[in-house]
């Protein structure tokens, strides 16, 4: 680019040096060309002088530097010349034969000779004598006249201009070149390091970022703002997939051990079966009653993970064309729900006192929505089940109905012991259990079930939320859009905006 723009910058110079020496030669051709005309002017006015007329002309012309002024007759004779005393090292011009037919054809404009040595080039101006300048009863035609002026000064000053010029221009190039050298190098200094940036990434440095060393208003700041960006854009995308390569290793291992722990029950009483070790038939009717419920937990296991895979896939590949997780929407309240759960709660703990209340509390109220009921009784389900497994017997539990915020909501509170802000982010991760050893130890749930719940009510179009802290309790909220909202978006889903995750 460098030697590119010094190239350019050499050529515009020779071509403005050509333009003014071609300019300067001319000019001072005219200023020549005039001087002469002015001399064949005068000099054509008299007649060829002898005696002390020759004197005064001579001394007049020597006066002239590098001039000469010769008269012939119109068949180019020589009748008289007159020189300049200084003269150049060339020597006289080397006049062509001037007769009076070549004088007149030059049509008084003057032209170029060259020295008679050669060196260097004379102007040349030949006019006709006028008639009137004849004495009375002389026989002789009036004759030329030919004014010779040399161009040596001419052609010196054209020369030293174009020497000064060319010297001049290569002076300036060079220092055009140093200093556009220099501001090359700090111009690039930003892409350089934009390149190192890039090696530096390449080698998997993922957090590193462009310095921003330019005007975000310029090509470079522009460009370094853009990398930043793209840079956080994959460093995000390579973190989000580590993420998921860990939640999926997380996953894979979780659900090899849920699956492995049933099947080595099975796999147990049936080897007790066949090596004989049931001798009675109640241990054989005991050991079959095991084995049944532990298929059953592995069935519901099972179901629940494809459950689980049918709504990712929904929402990978979105809600466009046929959905693999189809629901059966309709028109319904929340508080059929609502009462359900409550039943549910005194079915399954008698000791805890239920309550039914509107969102945070004071009357229940309506509040409809579009929703698939199995879906979401199977939602409230894993809730109330979720506070009777984590929660002490006895603790307080309240359902609460109605609208919030133009939205359709449903809670299930408790007191219990509340979560901790790390339990809190994680509570609704596959096989995640804020009390593990508990858990596990009295036969509880896969830790799927808040999962399931998360899943199903973002299918829905709504999200869930957890209000908790340690000793607080937790409060689980599910916020579907109305039934009026859900209606208008349906028939005009392009206008209707994204469910939002917890």
């Amino acid at each position: 680019m460098l030697c590119l723009a010094t190239a350019l910058v050499a050529v515009g110079l020779i071509a403005t040096g050509v333009i003014v020496t071609t300019s300067l030669h001319g000019y001072l051709q005219d200023r020549v060309d005039d001087r002469l005309s002015l001399t064949a002017q005068i000099a054509a006015r008299l007649t060829p002088p002898s005696g002390d007329d020759a004197t005064r002309v001579a001394k007049a012309v020597s006066l002239l530097r590098e001039t000469s002024v010769t008269y012939v007759d119109d068949r180019g004779t020589v009748r008289r010349a007159f020189d300049a005393h200084a003269t150049p090292s060339g020597g006289v011009p080397d006049l062509p034969r001037l007769d009076r037919g070549a004088v007149l054809a030059h049509g008084g404009r003057p032209f170029t000779v060259a020295s008679r040595d050669g060196d260097h080039a004379w102007r040349v101006l030949a006019v006709v004598q006028p008639d009137q300048r004849i004495p009375a009863g002389a026989t002789a035609t009036p004759g030329s006249v030919v004014v010779a002026t040399s161009l040596d000064e001419v052609d010196r000053t054209v020369a030293k201009t174009r020497g000064l010029s060319l010297t001049a221009g290569l002076v300036l190039v060079a220092v055009l070149a140093v200093a556009g050298r220099f501001a090359m190098r700090s111009g690039l200094r930003p892409l350089t390091r934009i390149e190192e940036a890039a090696n530096r990434i390449a080698a998997g440095d993922l957090a590193h970022r462009v310095p921003e060393l330019a005007d975000p208003r310029t090509e470079v700041g522009r460009l370094t703002a853009c990398l930043n960006q793209m840079l956080a854009q994959i460093d995000t995308a390579f973190q989000a997939r580590a993420e998921a390569e860990s939640r999926m290793r997380r996953f894979f291992a979780d659900a090899s051990h849920e699956l492995r722990t049933p099947l080595v029950g099975i796999k147990g009483y049936t080897d007790l079966y066949r090596m004989g070790a049931l001798a009675s038939r109640g241990d054989i009717d005991q050991t079959m009653a095991r084995i049944a419920q532990e298929s059953e937990r592995l069935t519901r296991l099972v179901e629940d993970m494809l459950l689980l895979a049918r709504l990712d896939e929904d929402t990978v590949h979105g809600p466009a064309g046929n959905p693999v997780f189809p629901l059966d929407l309709a028109p319904m309240d929340l508080r059929t729900l609502a009462a359900d759960a409550l039943h549910d709660l005194g079915a399954l703990d008698a000791t805890r006192p239920v309550t039914l209340t509107g969102p945070g509390g004071g009357r229940p109220g309506t509040a409809p929505a579009l929703a698939d009921e199995a879906r979401l009784r199977q939602v409230v389900t894993n809730l109330v089940g979720n506070a009777v497994a984590h929660t002490p017997a006895g603790t307080p539990v309240r359902i609460g109905v109605g609208t919030a915020d133009g939205e359709a909501v449903l809670e299930v509170a408790d007191r219990g012991p509340g979560l901790t802000e790390e339990q809190r982010a994680r509570v609704f991760d596959r096989f995640y259990r804020a009390d593990d050893s508990r858990t596990r130890a009295l036969g509880g749930g896969s830790g799927l079930g808040l999962a399931i719940a998360h899943a199903l009510v973002a299918a829905h179009g709504g999200r869930i939320e957890l209000r908790t802290a340690p000793g607080e309790g937790c409060t689980f909220r599910v916020l579907l859009p109305l039934l009026e909202r859900a209606l208008a978006a349906d028939a005009h889903p392009e206008d209707s905006p994204p469910a939002s995750g917890s």
